[in-house]
């Protein structure tokens, strides 16, 4: 599934996996391997006992869904859930907008909701609801400062960007902030000095041109699960929202990826 796209083979693609019972990690990293995406996930129906009802005795499909990089499983990804999501209310085998996934980050949450811009129904994929896209409910991953060493060897890397600030999220990304969306979209990375940065990857920032029609663009890199870039992280945008939500004092954005 191409991912936070409507035209085919552009976006970020995952394979999305719907799995009748558990399998053994081996076996789930080895087809990730094999589908050599960014990210191949599986989902699975959760237990009759894993349901929880709201107060009126209904409840929203469940599924363990967990993601694998060719190299490592991850605790948390955007553009594969998005996938799984799609593939659950496309295919039929959920009749709800709503669908909650068992994850290692928790329980997160897609709804399929109207859609608030027009929209060429002509490039509505097969088996999309026309006017509908979805929603996901992610969780904030947190920015902090980051020490000394870890800082020299990201300004390394970067191989002499002009650089604003460096930080780093809770989940051991370093937050790179340069002066300009432009100077983003510029950037030339040197994945082997990216690799051998401490922590899990780097996410690189900047504002958006005031006349562009974005508030601001970002790129991620990954070299050590086995994706030098990823075309679209949506799990980076845990950590990008929150940041420039402080900067810009806003909460809704429209990011250039």
């Amino acid at each position: 599934v191409d991912a936070f796209t409507d035209t085919a083979f552009k976006g970020n693609p995952a394979a999305v996996c719907i799995l009748e019972e558990e399998r053994e990690e081996e076996w789930l990293q080895a087809v990730a391997r094999e589908f050599n995406f960014s990210e191949t996930c599986y989902l699975t129906r959760a237990l009759a006992s894993e349901h929880v009802g709201s107060a009126d005795g209904r409840s929203s499909p469940r599924f363990r869904l967990r993601w694998f990089t060719p190299v490592e499983e991850v605790e948390l990804c955007g553009h594969a859930t998005l996938a799984a999501a799609h593939t659950l209310f496309t295919s039929g085998m959920v009749d709800s907008d709503t669908i909650e996934f068992m994850t290692l980050s928790g329980i997160l949450i897609a709804k399929r909701v109207p859609e608030t811009k027009s929209s060429d129904n002509s490039k509505i994929q097969d088996g999309d609801v026309p006017g509908k896209w979805i929603e996901l409910d992610f969780p904030v991953v947190p920015i902090m400062e980051d020490d000394a060493e870890r800082i020299s060897s990201v300004s390394k890397a970067l191989n002499g960007t002009s650089i604003v600030e460096i930080k780093k999220t809770a989940t051991g990304d370093h937050f790179v902030v340069i002066p300009s969306g432009k100077e983003v979209e510029e950037f030339q990375p040197q994945f082997d000095e990216i690799q051998r940065c401490p922590g899990m990857g780097i996410i690189i920032t900047g504002s958006a041109h005031p006349d562009s029609g974005f508030d601001f663009v970002s790129r991620v890199f990954y070299p050590k699960l086995g994706m030098n870039e990823d075309p679209v992280s949506g799990s980076a945008h845990c950590a990008l929202a929150a940041y420039w939500s402080e900067k810009l004092g806003k909460n809704d954005f429209v990011a250039y990826a």
